[in-house]
């Protein structure tokens, strides 16, 4: 009979502290309500020197919603993207990202803000088992790899002087090759189906748009095939041409 009322009055204790967890407040707007302005963004500052980083956040998201005016309010966006990150949630540090480009289109950080972007973009891509093993990134939808890829030359565009815009041409570059591979996933399946005119089609799209990329060869190589298949000789023979005098050396 103790025991019972023991385990009552456990699970009673359980109920209430439950109840009391899922009543506190999260809302950034209530949180730290006896403290400064400053005192939220220095103590949000330990936070992140100390890598605690959900703290952090939620220390500069209460900032930004209380104090949306104060003279760290800015630094203390810039520090959600990085926090966030730091914590693998890239969908989180993308919006923080998005919030940050919206609220301070001029800021001299604007630089820092797309390259967090473009590398949450990236890393949205990859679960946790593909960040761990190597995999083909070409199979996969490619969506936030594209929008990775236009953070980044965004950077080399417009901030050309940029700290970030020599590591964000290397991911382009990349990034490019990763594309193109895709392209050429989709040409050489529609040449299997013996689509001709669509492989044709998607290899001519990869040659066009991705000068450069290693698989330019292959893709000329698919398009004088279907060519050869649909009996075009004359583009057929201008292809090979093509081959011959910037890959010697390709088999067709």
């Amino acid at each position: 009979m103790k025991i019972i009322k023991a385990l009552c009055a456990t699970s009673i204790l359980f109920f209430f502290a439950l109840i009391s967890a899922c009543t506190s407040t999260t809302d950034p707007a209530e949180m730290y309500k006896g403290e400064s302005g400053n005192q939220i963004f220095q103590k949000g500052e330990e936070a992140l020197r100390d890598k605690s980083y959900s703290e952090s956040v939620k220390r500069f998201e209460a900032l930004d919603a209380q104090y949306p005016y104060d003279v760290h309010a800015e630094t203390a966006n810039l520090h959600v993207i990085y926090s966030y990150y730091m914590t693998s949630e890239y969908a989180s540090a993308e919006s923080a990202a998005d919030r940050f480009l919206r609220s301070y289109p001029v800021s001299p950080h604007v630089d820092y803000a797309y390259y967090m972007r473009g590398l949450s973009n990236y890393y949205q891509n990859l679960g946790v088992f593909e960040r761990l093993f190597q995999v083909d990134l070409a199979t996969r939808d490619l969506s936030q790899i594209k929008k990775s890829y236009n953070d980044f030359s965004m950077i080399v565009k417009r901030y050309p002087n940029s700290y970030y815009a020599p590591a964000a041409y290397q991911y382009m570059i990349y990034l490019r090759n990763i594309l193109a591979d895709h392209q050429l996933d989709v040409a050489n399946y529609y040449f299997e189906k013996r689509a001709y005119v669509a492989a044709a089609n998607r290899a001519s799209l990869l040659v066009r748009h991705y000068e450069g990329a290693p698989t330019v060869p292959d893709a000329l190589v698919i398009m004088a095939k279907s060519y050869r298949e649909l009996h075009l000789t004359q583009l057929e023979q201008d292809t090979i041409r093509v081959i011959q005098y910037n890959y010697p050396g390709t088999k067709i």
